[in-house]
C-alpha cells in the first residue's frame, strides 16, 4: 500500500510472515527497488539488539518488587516458544525478515527506524488484561498440553486442593474422614514417593528417561495405594516418623489435592463435552500451515487473533493497540515528509493501514504505553486489605477478651515461625541461596497477610542481585524444549541452569510454601497451640467475646 497526501511524504506497508523464506525474499526485494528514505521495522531497541547478536537488558532486581514480572516473563516465553517451533517447521529463524530489511536498509546507506513498542510494555499489559480464567486456561495449555475445560479443571483442582486439605483436616471428621483414613493416605503417599523413586533409579539402567519415568510412577503409585492404603503396611513407621500433627497435614492434603484436581477435571471435561472451553478451532494441528497461508499472517498475530475468542483483552494489548503505536510511528515520519517503507507482520498490516488512511481514529499516544490498569471493581486491592483486617483484628480482639500478651507472642511467633520455614525451606528446594531463602522465609510472616504482596519477590530480588536474568534466556529454554531426546529428568536438570527459569522456580516455590503454611497455621498450628482455650472453637468463642468487649468499651466511651 502507498499512502501519502499532499504536502507529505507517504508509507508503503509490506505485510511479512516472520518464520517464512519467502517473506525475506519479497523484503529484500522491495528495499532495493523503493530505495525509501527510511526502513521502518516492527522491532523495539532491545529485539533490535538481539538480532544483531547483542545482549538483551537483564532484569531489574527492582522490577520484580512489581508483583507481575515473572508471570509476564512466562506469557512472553510462550508466545516465543510457539514462533520458535513454526520456525523449526520451515526452517527459518523467527525475525529473519525484519533482519533483513535491516540490512538491507544498511546495504543501501538507507535509515531505519524502530517503530514497534517496549516488548516488555506489551507483555506486561498483555498479562495484566488477561482474566484470571484465561490465565488458568494458558497454565493448563502450559503444565498439561490442555487448552480446554479439562485443562482449566486440572489447574483449578490443585488451586482448591491446597485449601481443601487444611479444611478436610479441621472438619473431616464431620463427613467421616477419620484419623485411620488420615494416616493411611500419608502412608500411602510417603511409601509410594519412594517407592517411585527407587524404581526409577532401578528402571533407568535398562530403559530410557521417559520410560523409566513412567515405570517409576505408575510402579510407586501402584505401591502406595495398595500397600500403604490397602493394607496399611508401613503405617506405625510413617506415623513414627512424621508425628501425628505430620500425618495428618500430609495426608489431609493428599485428599484435598486429589479431590480438587479430580473434581476439576470432571467437571471440565463435562463442559469441555458440551462445547465450553473447546479447543479454538484450527489450532491444534501445525501440519495444516503450509507457505501460502504463512504469507497471510503473522503466526504470533493469527495465534492471537483465535486467543481473541477467550481473551479480548489481551488480544487487544497484543495486537490492536501495537497496530495504533506502530501507526503512530508513521505517521509522524510520513507527516515529516519522508518516504517509508514499513515492514511488519501481517498480522498487523490490515489495522496499520486502516489508521494510515483515517490518523484521526488513532488513540492518544499516552493510551498505549505505561502499566495497564484493570477495568472493574479492584477485588484484588479489597481482598489485600480485607486480609490484613482480619489478621489485626483477630490479635486484638484475643486481647480484648483478656487473653494474655504471653500467649498472643506465643501464636505469633508461631505464625511467624511457620510461614518462615515453609517459604525458605520451598525456595532452597527450588535452588535459592541461602541468604535468598532466608529474606522470602523473613517477610513471608508480613505477606502472607497481604495478598498484594509476596515473598517471592523478596526472595528473586536478592536472586537478582547476583545472578543477571534477562529474555535470551528464552532462547535458551526453547532450544531446551525443543530437544526430544534427552531424558525429562535430565532436561530438567538443565532447565534449572537456566538463570530465567530458576528464578521462575524460586519464586513460584516461596510463594506455595508461604500460601500452604498459612492455611496449615490456621488448621493445625491454633488447635496445638491453644488447646487449653478449646482449640479453634475456643479462640473463635473468645473473638467473639472481645468483639463484645470492643462494642460495650466503644459504647461506654460515646455514652
Amino acid at each position: 500500500m502507498n499512502d501519502s497526501s499532499p504536502g507529505e511524504g507517504h508509507v508503503r506497508v509490506v505485510g511479512t510472515a516472520h518464520v517464512s523464506a519467502d517473506s525475506v525474499r519479497e523484503v529484500e526485494e522491495t528495499v532495493r527497488e523503493d530505495r525509501p528514505d527510511v526502513v521502518a521495522v516492527e522491532l523495539d531497541e532491545g529485539r533490535y539488539r538481539q538480532l544483531k547478536g547483542g545482549t538483551p537488558d537483564d532484569i531489574e532486581a527492582r522490577d520484580l518488587l512489581r508483583g507481575n514480572t515473572v508471570f509476564q516473563f512466562i506469557a512472553y516465553w510462550m508466545l516465543s516458544y510457539v514462533q520458535s517451533r513454526m520456525g523449526d517447521k520451515f526452517d527459518v529463524k523467527p525475525g529473519a525478515d525484519m533482519l533483513a530489511a535491516v540490512e538491507t536498509a544498511e546495504e543501501e546507506g538507507l535509515d531505519v527506524a524502530l517503530v514497534d513498542r517496549d516488548i516488555q510494555v506489551t507483555i506486561q499489559r498483555f498479562w495484566q488484561r488477561m482474566g484470571t480464567l484465561e490465565k488458568m486456561r494458558m497454565a493448563g495449555d502450559l503444565l498439561f498440553g490442555v487448552a480446554d475445560a479439562r485443562g482449566v479443571g486440572a489447574v483449578f483442582g490443585i488451586a482448591v486442593g491446597v485449601v481443601l486439605g487444611p479444611l478436610v483436616g479441621l472438619f473431616g471428621g464431620a463427613v467421616g474422614v477419620t484419623d485411620l483414613l488420615l494416616t493411611r493416605t500419608a502412608t500411602a503417599a510417603v511409601f509410594g514417593g519412594v517407592a517411585a523413586y527407587l524404581l526409577y533409579t532401578v528402571a533407568s539402567f535398562s530403559l530410557d528417561g521417559d520410560d523409566a519415568i513412567l515405570a517409576g510412577l505408575g510402579g510407586g503409585a501402584a505401591i502406595g495405594i495398595v500397600a500403604g492404603f490397602g493394607l496399611g503396611v508401613g503405617t506405625g513407621l510413617v506415623s513414627g516418623l512424621l508425628g501425628s500433627l505430620g500425618t495428618a497435614i500430609v495426608g489431609s492434603l493428599v485428599i484435598g489435592v486429589l479431590a480438587g484436581v479430580v473434581a476439576g477435571v470432571t467437571v471440565g471435561a463435562v463442559l469441555n463435552a458440551f462445547g465450553l472451553f473447546a479447543p479454538v478451532e484450527g489450532d491444534a494441528d501445525h501440519e495444516e500451515f503450509d507457505m501460502a497461508e504463512l504469507t497471510d499472517g503473522d503466526v504470533v498475530s493469527a495465534m492471537m487473533e483465535e486467543f481473541r475468542r477467550f481473551s479480548p483483552g489481551g488480544a487487544e494489548a497484543l495486537i490492536d493497540e501495537r497496530d495504533a503505536y506502530i501507526a503512530h510511528q508513521l505517521v509522524a515520519l510520513r507527516q515529516s515528509g519522508r518516504h517509508v517503507v514499513a515492514v511488519v507482520g501481517a498480522g498487523h498490516r490490515e489495522g496499520i493501514e486502516n489508521y494510515l488512511e483515517h490518523p484521526e481514529t488513532l488513540p492518544p499516544m499516552e493510551s498505549l504505553v505505561g502499566v495497564a490498569e484493570k477495568d472493574g471493581f479492584p477485588w484484588g486491592k479489597l481482598l489485600g486489605f480485607g486480609v490484613t483486617a482480619v489478621f489485626v483484628a483477630f490479635f486484638v480482639l484475643l486481647a480484648m477478651a483478656g487473653v494474655g500478651n504471653e500467649r498472643l507472642l506465643t501464636i505469633f511467633g508461631a505464625w511467624f515461625l511457620i510461614n518462615g520455614v515453609f517459604a525458605a525451606a520451598l525456595a532452597k528446594v527450588a535452588g535459592a541461596r541461602w541468604t535468598s531463602a532466608l529474606v522470602g522465609g523473613l517477610v513471608a510472616w508480613m505477606t502472607s497477610i497481604n495478598p498484594l504482596l509476596a515473598p517471592g519477590w523478596f526472595t528473586g530480588y536478592v536472586e537478582l542481585r547476583h545472578t543477571p536474568v534477562n529474555v535470551g534466556d528464552i532462547g535458551t529454554l526453547n532450544e531446551l524444549l525443543d530437544d526430544e531426546e534427552t531424558p525429562i529428568v535430565e532436561l530438567v536438570g538443565q532447565m534449572f541452569d537456566v538463570p530465567l527459569f530458576k528464578l521462575i522456580m524460586v519464586v513460584a516455590m516461596t510463594n506455595i510454601g508461604s500460601i500452604v503454611a498459612s492455611f496449615l497455621f490456621v488448621t493445625y498450628v491454633i488447635p496445638v497451640i491453644a488447646s487449653d482455650l478449646g482449640g479453634v472453637a475456643g479462640v473463635t468463642n473468645l473473638m467473639f467475646e472481645g468483639a463484645r468487649n470492643s462494642a460495650d468499651l466503644i459504647w461506654r466511651s460515646l455514652t
